[in-house]
């Protein structure tokens, strides 16, 4: 039986473990590899996808173990590569999935790359929603009113806000909006409750998720965004 993150926590001492977010779904602690980026474990039973990469100590390494390992490494947008992409991978013999515009940057590792959606499983399709960088990507997962993976393509501003941020590392700022109005057309407030953005989480005050989702989308004043200034 999988054990959770508390039993871990305990056996390893006072190192941080990736905590319970919501059923099935599991963060790990920022990884200072990846910028501070937030990964992802999704336990599911058609084979558990892995978003992003988390540090990788031995924590992390008991962690995936106890949970019968990983099927997908997703990566949801560049910042979420981090140098131990190969090991990760040779670890779980997982397949690593990638927007078709950033294979490039993983020419020693085997991937498996798309161009507009993927389907990785019942409950899983991968977006592409290009902008914050030029093969950045949501992952869509059905369960629990329905949960969006956001990478960086949309972050937390308080507790209980999401929106864009320009950049300077910001690929395209207009498309990255226009990707936006794309996900917020095709889901609506049946299908979107949850929004689990891949950085910016200390935000979130411990809860781990933006909630109302589809509504804060449909809050967004993307005519208005074209225009902010880079932060």
């Amino acid at each position: 039986m999988p054990q959770n993150s508390t039993e871990i926590t305990a056996s390893l001492g006072n190192a941080k473990s990736p905590r319970l977010i919501l059923p099935g779904i599991f963060a790990f602690a920022p990884n200072r590899d990846t910028l501070g980026a937030t990964s992802y474990l999704i336990v599911d039973k058609s084979g558990s996808i892995l978003l992003d990469c988390p540090a990788w100590n031995e924590v992390n390494q008991k962690f995936l173990q106890s949970q019968g390992g990983i099927k997908h490494l997703i990566i949801t947008h560049r910042g979420g590569i981090s140098k131990s992409i190969m090991q990760i991978q040779q670890e779980f013999d997982c397949q690593v999935i990638v927007q078709e515009q950033e294979a490039y940057l993983l020419p020693e590792i085997k991937v498996v790359s798309f161009a507009d959606n993927l389907t990785i499983s019942p409950n899983s399709e991968l977006i592409w929603t290009s902008g914050h960088s030029p093969g950045s990507s949501c992952l869509y997962y059905s369960q629990h009113g329905g949960v969006l993976f956001s990478g960086r393509h949309l972050l937390p501003k308080s507790p209980t806000e999401i929106a864009p941020l320009r950049t300077a590392k910001t690929f395209h700022w207009w498309r990255q909006l226009n990707n936006i109005a794309k996900l917020r057309d095709r889901l609506n407030q049946n299908t979107l409750k949850y929004i689990l953005p891949g950085a910016n989480t200390g935000y979130l005050r411990g809860m781990g998720y933006i909630d109302n989702a589809h509504e804060q989308l449909l809050s967004l004043d993307l005519a208005a965004l074209r225009f902010a200034e880079i932060i």
